[in-house]
């Protein structure tokens, strides 16, 4: 990526819809009413040839105090100081009001490269509104609408001698899952396997998840060491899931912070249910997820079914318990936690369980263990031969059943996957292996290979006894001639 483009403006001018517009996608939530966007979202934009970072901002407002609007506004102002460029936009049919002034002239003495947009400015009733926005001395306005497309080549060219002056930056990937092992692959162990390790152009991509007002965006902002994203005592102020990068004790991670999950019984508003959307789709693109609970409330429905979500996309899991510094008891807390844990999630049995207090900072440097812990395990790779000797041990311990009076054999294992860990056992009647003796072997595996908490898929696959001459053709039958004779004879 060569530069990164801010979009600021007043509340409801487009701008969420013209980020959305650039980076091919509707991450942004786009929605009538104003101030639907309340944090700094960052997205991989494309205009013909430009490649860039964009960042979609909050609605600049002229409050200074330390209200919700007020806090918003500081993030605004920090994301003009972070970007090489800053796209200012009003509202052409608006035309200029006192708090474009007041902004444009903030953004005279902040940012080196301001490009003037004046917005939904199709049609004749928008003319006015583009012509009173030389009055902000920004230079000529592009005339624009995000919602039509109409004006990106303008756009194009005012970017283009400001892409030239900057370097090109190395562009992310997604994280890899679901690896396919080959044959190879599969022979060689841990050991003898080189471990993936996060780097500055592929860092580990971890999720904070959970309830609203859990501390997600705290415990963030703690690890950044600096307020980067926006807090209070308000719930649900993330509406977005943001994307952050950081070094955390020497390891390059990408950490999102994620929008807070309510029961679908109690989203009620279209924002919240994009939100919740947005959330799980940050899990996705997740190697390890955090499942932020809430000391006072842990394990509540909703937590459970995010937990079971990042385990059936097979995602690590670590679980975090927040709010550690106002608990009284803490050993007896401890001891009914981890009893929860193992009764509520035993998808998850021995995943991490980590202590945590995102306003004092106590327990992050066992969280970051956990999480490299958690990373490690989920990309474990055990050879073909220690599997089929531990399948042997416990098929001997446990054979399994013979349903209808048809015995499994089961023969032969392999790793075929890593990131989460994928078995392939070859059986006869795969289909009748009951899900029981699969949980058996995955439970096996997690303790007789250390791979706790994470998830693990089993698959089952026909191979019988098959007769080597089963499907062949048939060998024709012998022609007959006549011969002169009239008598008939075998050629």
């Amino acid at each position: 990526m060569s530069f990164t483009l801010a979009i600021v403006g007043r509340p409801n001018v487009g701008k969420s819809t013209l980020f959305n517009r650039l980076v091919g996608k509707k991450l942004a939530l786009v929605d009538d009413q104003p101030g639907v966007t309340r944090d700094l979202r960052e997205g991989a934009a494309r205009l013909a040839d430009l490649r860039f970072t964009i960042v979609d901002t909050a609605g600049l407002e002229e409050v200074t105090d330390d209200s919700l609007q007020g806090r918003m506004r500081r993030l605004t102002e920090r994301a003009v100081d972070m970007a090489d460029v800053c796209l200012f936009m009003i509202d052409a049919r608006v035309g200029v009001t006192p708090s474009d002034l007041v902004f444009a002239d903030i953004l005279r003495k902040k940012s080196a490269h301001v490009i003037l947009a004046a917005n939904k400015a199709e049609g004749k009733a928008a003319d006015a509104g583009v012509i009173e926005a030389y009055s902000l001395g920004l230079g000529e306005p592009i005339r624009m609408s995000a919602e039509h497309g109409e004006g990106l080549n303008d756009l194009y060219t005012h970017l283009m001698p400001i892409a030239d002056s900057f370097a090109e930056r190395a562009q992310t990937d997604a994280p890899e899952t679901d690896v396919d092992l080959t044959e190879e692959e599969a022979e060689l162990g841990d050991e003898d396997a080189p471990m993936p390790v996060p780097t500055d152009t592929k860092p580990l991509q971890v999720a904070v998840v959970g309830r609203p007002n859990a501390g997600k965006s705290t415990l963030i902002n703690q690890i950044m060491g600096e307020d980067r994203l926006l807090t209070g005592p308000e719930a649900g102020i993330t509406r977005d899931a943001i994307s952050l990068r950081t070094v955390w004790d020497g390891v390059p991670m990408r950490i999102f912070d994620t929008a807070g999950m309510r029961k679908k019984a109690k989203i009620q508003e279209k924002l919240e249910k994009l939100s919740v959307s947005d959330g799980l789709r940050a899990v996705k693109f997740a190697e390890v997820v955090v499942v932020l609970l809430d000391a006072d409330i842990p394990f509540e429905q909703q937590d459970l079914r995010i937990a079971d979500l990042a385990e059936r996309e097979g995602r690590a899991v670590v679980i975090a318990v927040n709010k550690w510094d106002l608990e009284t008891d803490k050993q007896g807390k401890l001891k009914d936690l981890r009893e929860s844990f193992e009764r509520l999630l035993p998808q998850l049995k021995g995943a991490p369980l980590v202590t945590v207090s995102a306003k004092t900072g106590r327990g992050l440097d066992r969280l970051q263990q956990a999480i490299m812990r958690a990373y490690d395990v989920w990309n474990r790779r055990i050879t073909t031969a220690q599997l089929n000797r531990w399948l042997a041990g416990m098929m001997e311990a446990h054979p399994p059943p013979a349903p209808q009076g048809k015995r499994i054999k089961l023969r032969y294992m392999t790793q075929a996957k890593t990131r989460p860990p994928g078995f392939v056992v070859m059986c006869s009647h795969p289909d009748k292996v009951p899900e029981s003796y699969n949980r058996y072997l995955v439970n096996g595996l997690r303790i007789d290979f250390d791979m706790p908490g994470t998830p693990i898929r089993l698959w089952m696959r026909g191979q019988s006894d098959a007769n080597p001459y089963k499907g062949r053709k048939k060998a024709k039958p012998s022609k007959l001639r006549k011969h002169t004779d009239g008598h008939r004879k075998d050629r």
